[in-house]
């Protein structure tokens, strides 16, 4: 079967053009937005990891080695299309606009990291595995519904594939041609549980099959392959036909989160080849050096940019009001039922010291 699904690759390790058709695709401008979008994603993610080690933030989900897939599929959206992330998916969040002050609160263990900026569409991260994909089939139907031609990206890992709601969603969206992307980051390990252990399939992209939808398998770290599936999948949704489900192969070369350990799962020795190799970054920035484009200066720019527009925000969350303990219970339900109240008279009767 994994014939019947090749991996897409426009981009080849060495920085070169596999697919001279696709040229048309990736002019300069877009390519530094590639390179640059990726850069700032990686220095926050770099920085997240940090923060997190000195206490500042609670545990962190990285996603370094995921920069392509995550800022090649976002940038393929448009300004009101929607956007269904998971835990992992901040550097795609970042792309499309979200608050880089909120995605910190968020990891703050803040309400309001969970609010997107004024007129964007994107869905409080999803940490529940899959359950974002039902919400996102039923999102791509209100518009559809509604006669826009908005469509809806849905990110998810291989161990989404496993869940009830991964199955649930595709079906709900293929029925109804709802104009979704579900965008499957095949990281190759589900927590700790390695891909072979978790399916028998040859591929992801191969369930698409049985919900009789598009199904396409993409490099994953190759910026150009992903931003131009995925950008056809959101025209095809557009036009009415329906959903698709991509399947990028890529790496993510930190732990789950921070509070996991990979080496005890895992031959890290695996990533240190994968960063010689495959590192998506690198892979762009050899394309660029090849085409002249590669200017020390301007990378050096990018960077301090970036990392002086994270900075700001970093001290921006940390000299945020207090949060109200109150918040937790009283946005359950519209009206408080009694054991939420007496919930919340237990707590704040702990944290007075039992007075």
């Amino acid at each position: 079967m994994e014939t019947t699904f090749p991996i897409f690759q426009v981009l080849d390790a060495n920085g070169n053009l596999a697919d001279e058709s696709c040229r048309e695709y990736v002019d300069e401008t877009l390519v530094k937005e590639f390179y640059s979008g990726m850069a700032r994603i990686r220095i926050f993610d770099r920085k997240a990891v940090s923060l997190q080690r000195q206490g500042r933030i609670g545990t962190y989900a990285p996603f370094e080695g995921q920069e392509a897939s995550q800022v090649g599929s976002a940038k393929a959206l448009n300004p009101d299309d929607w956007m269904f992330p998971t835990y992992r998916d901040h550097g795609a969040a970042m792309t499309f606009g979200h608050s880089l002050l909120n995605i910190l609160l968020f990891w703050n263990g803040r309400n309001e990291g969970c609010v997107p900026p004024e007129g964007k569409r994107i869905f409080p991260p999803a940490v529940p595995i899959a359950t974002q994909l039902p919400h996102a089939a039923g999102a791509g139907f209100a518009e559809k519904k509604k006669g826009t031609e908005n469509a809806v990206i849905c990110y998810f890992g291989d161990g989404a594939t496993s869940e009830g709601d991964f199955h649930e969603g595709l079906n709900f969206a293929s029925v109804f041609k709802s104009p979704v992307v579900y965008f499957c980051q095949n990281n190759q390990y589900a927590i700790s549980v390695p891909i072979h252990r978790q399916m028998n399939s040859a591929t992801i992209a191969q369930k698409s099959i049985a919900y009789g939808m598009e199904g396409k398998r993409v490099d994953g770290n190759d910026v150009f392959a992903v931003y131009i599936e995925t950008k056809k999948a959101l025209e095809r949704a557009r036009k009415g036909e329906g959903p698709t489900l991509i399947e990028a192969v890529t790496w993510r070369y930190g732990a789950h989160t921070t509070a996991d350990d990979p080496s005890k799962y895992r031959d890290q020795e695996e990533s240190t080849m994968k960063r010689r190799e495959t590192d998506p970054m690198l892979r762009l920035e050899r394309w660029l050096k090849n085409e002249g484009m590669y200017e020390e200066g301007w990378v050096r720019e990018i960077e301090e940019k970036a990392a002086q527009e994270i900075d700001r925000a970093i001290l921006e969350m940390e000299e945020f009001p207090a949060p109200d303990p109150a918040a937790i219970f009283d946005y359950v339900f519209e009206r408080p039922t009694w054991t939420i109240e007496k919930q919340k008279q237990d707590y704040f009767e702990l944290i007075r010291g039992g007075e």
